[in-house]
């Protein structure tokens, strides 16, 4: 069945919708869709292709879709990559050499958007020396004094 008509099939009724405001967008829950949106591009429900990014156990996983396999075949057809050291350039590395083999090149700004921001939740805001204070911290300081 080609992917547009699994697309098709999939649209309106599946289980990881999650539609908020009537209005609003609709966003998905299912796993391997990199931006959580409900849209064809990401969707790894009707695409044979797909990129997912997790993060288990405190290291980023990579899972991607075995080339021949179908899409019936939950764990036997997937390929997972732990990603465990490096900052988001490193990993951006190994986002580039999946696109260069031809996997999913379309996807790669919105993996490497969701690697980045995995990795800034794992490590923690980054902390300045010689930061210059607020005028309430300058406050709060004279008043204490």
């Amino acid at each position: 069945m080609s992917s547009d008509l699994t697309w098709l099939l999939v649209k309106k009724w599946n289980a990881f919708q999650v539609r908020g405001v009537p209005e609003g967008p609709v966003f998905s829950k299912e796993p391997g869709n990199l931006r959580n949106i409900h849209a064809n591009k990401y969707s790894a429900l009707s695409n044979p292709k797909f990129v997912g990014i997790d993060n288990k156990k405190g290291s980023i996983v990579l899972t991607t879709r075995k080339s021949g396999a179908s899409s019936q075949q939950v764990k036997s057809g997937v390929q997972t990559t732990t990603l465990r050291r490096g900052g988001s350039r490193h990993h951006a590395g190994k986002l580039a050499t999946h696109a260069s083999n031809g996997y999913r090149a379309d996807l790669r700004r919105s993996a490497l958007a969701r690697i980045s921001a995995l990795h800034a939740a794992k490590h923690g805001p980054k902390v300045r020396k010689n930061q210059k204070k607020t005028r309430s911290e300058k406050r709060a300081e004279a008043a204490s004094a």
